[in-house]
């Protein structure tokens, strides 16, 4: 059975991927979501437009979590200095290998160093989870709750937030998302859970008796008290 693309290859505008190309980079990005999360080709996007604020032999293209803190931190500081606005969670979601933030980042990008905006806007879930993944899925295909917690929390983010009560706090959240999907999964195929229809369900329930409604009928009542 083939299920839709995953969304670690989600694709990017095409005019997004042609500007790409013009820059000549040392290589060309396959994967969005992997090749941009060490802030490498990040910072040499950004050596075409600011060359001496960009040394690229200041960034290690490696894919260990010291060399993603180490070029982002530099990446960050330049930010600060041009007064150029990218939204940490984008940054952290990208360093994390979140869905849709590198492809949120490079879009980003395009526009702050071209002005110019990207023809099609890409939807990108809040807080960058696979729910728009999970969805496209049919419902045996779709996570438990433990790949759940794998796919949206990674081993990098807990070294990099070592505070148990802060991990904690993100595995209840993916659990409690994880929930409600399956609420909303029982709610939409009932039959499939064997779900049957409670009391209050069943029971016929007769719209209220409004003011204007029972007036004339307590003036029949009167007028045939009166004879």
């Amino acid at each position: 059975m083939a299920y839709s693309q995953s969304p670690k290859k989600a694709g990017i505008p095409r005019e997004v991927l042609k500007w790409l190309q013009s820059l000549d980079l040392t290589f060309f990005p396959k994967n969005v979501r992997r090749d941009f999360s060490n802030g490498y080709l990040v910072a040499e996007i950004f050596s075409w437009y600011f060359p001496g604020d960009f040394p690229m032999h200041s960034y290690d293209n490696g894919t260990s979590l010291p060399a993603k803190q180490s070029n982002w931190s530099q990446i960050e500081k330049f930010l600060v200095k041009q007064n150029i606005s990218v939204m940490k969670e984008i940054i952290d979601g990208t360093i994390h290998c979140k869905p849709g933030a590198a492809e949120l980042l490079v879009q980003e990008m395009y526009t702050i160093l071209t002005n110019r905006r990207t023809q099609t806007i890409q939807k990108v879930e809040q807080g960058f989870t696979d729910k728009a993944y999970q969805d496209q899925l049919p419902m045996v295909a779709r996570s438990t709750a433990s790949v759940a917690i794998k796919s949206n929390l990674s081993l990098s983010e807990v070294i990099a937030e070592p505070n148990i009560i802060t991990n904690q706090c993100k595995v209840l959240a993916i659990i409690h998302r994880h929930i409600e999907q399956r609420k909303e999964e029982r709610t939409q195929d009932p039959k499939r859970f064997n779900i049957k229809p409670t009391l209050g369900e069943q029971a016929v329930r007769l719209p209220p008796v409004l003011a204007h409604q029972r007036e004339p009928n307590l003036q029949m009542n009167t007028s045939q008290a009166a004879c």
